[in-house]
């Protein structure tokens, strides 16, 4: 889209044109386009598409951990995608701190690692519910001991656990989790000068509000890029709407429990007599013990029946169908 130009400039150019110090002609020439310059270790592999896809996979992701998480944690738990972007991994590892949670998980069936950092005072805030705590982070940042390792490590895969929904649209994913690093140095899972899309997430636990990072290296996606875009989406959920589900809708119907009521019959009684009932004492009804009982499905009536018993249970005999025509 070319420049827009205000309506002061608009004025200028047309004095200019009046008073011959601007050529027509020379406007009308075709200028050059500006070459830009391409970065060969940046390589632009990740477009907006991609990233915008990824945002919308991992705002559902966020939704998941805010409604599954406070279960453990006993506390409400806000998440939200905050951006999305491209960067080199030597870029992102010389940013993080340390000490800092970073899971490897293997995207199985797809080839390689992702990596999930979350910031230290979310993982201390953690382990103070877990312990019983308020959920409040250290005054001054310290590493992890094994038992808190291991606490972690169980949240965590709770969480890893969670990003099979959102991914289906584009693979079925099997996150299995690797190990966990405490030190930035021990997580070279790929080449310092490969991309990777970084999908920050907010998360606020109680009155902690912190960060967590997924980086997704492009080695690992490079077989479902295609699939990173929601034409393939929309495409896929239009073909799946074309299939004939009537037998599986029945086939859930037939399976659904409704409430069912056989009325012997009516009657009124006082609130006194009501109270001073005994075991013993003799309801009349307005109905006799030959007549037809009316069988009711919810509140619909649906049958006539005559009451009986089987074995050493109550029951009833469908002596007629009530159709919605009969009861006009």
């Amino acid at each position: 889209m070319g420049e827009v130009l205000s309506q002061s400039e608009i004025d200028n150019l047309l004095a200019a044109l009046s008073t011959g110090e601007l050529d027509v002609e020379a406007i009308q020439e075709p200028t050059t386009r500006q070459a830009k310059d391409y970065d060969f270790k940046r390589p632009a592999k990740f477009s907006k598409e991609h990233l915008r896809t990824l945002e919308i996979i991992y705002e559902h992701y966020g939704r998941l951990i805010s409604t599954n998480l406070p279960v453990y944690l006993r506390k409400n738990i806000q998440v939200s995608v905050v951006s999305s972007e491209t960067v080199t991994f030597s870029e992102f590892t010389n940013a993080l701190s340390n000490p800092v949670i970073l899971c490897i998980i293997n995207f199985q069936p797809l080839v390689g690692n992702i990596i999930v950092e979350l910031a230290a005072n979310l993982g201390y805030a953690m382990l103070d519910r877990m312990l019983g705590g308020q959920g409040l982070p250290l005054e001054k940042p310290r590493d992890f001991s094994e038992i808190e390792m291991t606490i972690i490590e169980k949240l965590m895969i709770i969480c890893m656990q969670l990003m099979r929904d959102p991914w289906k649209n584009v693979v079925d994913v099997n996150p299995i989790m690797e190990r966990i690093e405490t030190n930035p140095q021990f997580v070279q899972v790929i080449s310092p000068n490969d991309m990777i899309a970084i999908v920050t997430m907010n998360i606020k636990i109680g009155d902690v509000e912190s960060l967590m990072n997924i980086c997704l290296p492009f080695f690992t996606l490079e077989t479902v890029m295609d699939r990173l875009n929601t034409k393939f989406w929309f495409s896929a959920m239009k073909e799946e709407y074309e299939e004939d589900f009537a037998e599986h809708v029945n086939a859930l119907l037939k399976r659904v429990d409704v409430p069912i009521k056989a009325v012997l019959g009516r009657s009124s009684v006082k609130v006194n007599d009501f109270i001073s009932l005994q075991a013993g004492d003799i309801i009349r009804l307005d109905s006799r013990v030959d007549s037809e009982m009316r069988v009711y499905v919810g509140n619909i009536e649906k049958f006539a029946a005559l009451p009986g018993a089987n074995r050493n249970n109550y029951a009833v005999r469908v002596t007629q169908v009530i159709r919605e025509e009969n009861t006009v």
